[in-house]
């Protein structure tokens, strides 16, 4: 089994700063709500369109905590590594980018 990998848990931790942290739990409780939303429009067959663009909505939101954390983890864990010659983690970045594109 990989070591940074495990089943229900995470064994790499991050330790972000508290107005980071509770403005992605705020950005993602929005999200969480969004979502739920759309499942009641599915439910209550509204249009189509209106559907798309609640998740076109719901997406854009995601992407935006993501880009978040994409910069906290260039600025922090991504430098510390190649400062302590962990180039790796260069490739490892890389992979986490194609994913997100």
């Amino acid at each position: 089994m990989d070591e940074n990998k495990c089943e229900g848990c995470c064994e790499r931790t991050t330790a972000r700063d508290d107005k980071l942290k509770s403005g992605l739990t705020a950005r993602l409780n929005r999200v969480e709500g969004q979502i739920r939303g759309i499942k009641g429009m599915i439910e209550k067959d509204a249009y189509c369109d209106d559907v798309l663009n609640q998740i076109a909505a719901a997406q854009a939101a995601l992407n935006s905590v993501s880009k978040l954390i994409l910069q906290n983890h260039i600025k922090g864990c991504v430098i510390k590594k190649i400062n302590a010659g962990e180039v790796e983690i260069v490739d490892e970045l890389i992979k986490t980018i194609g994913k997100l594109l």
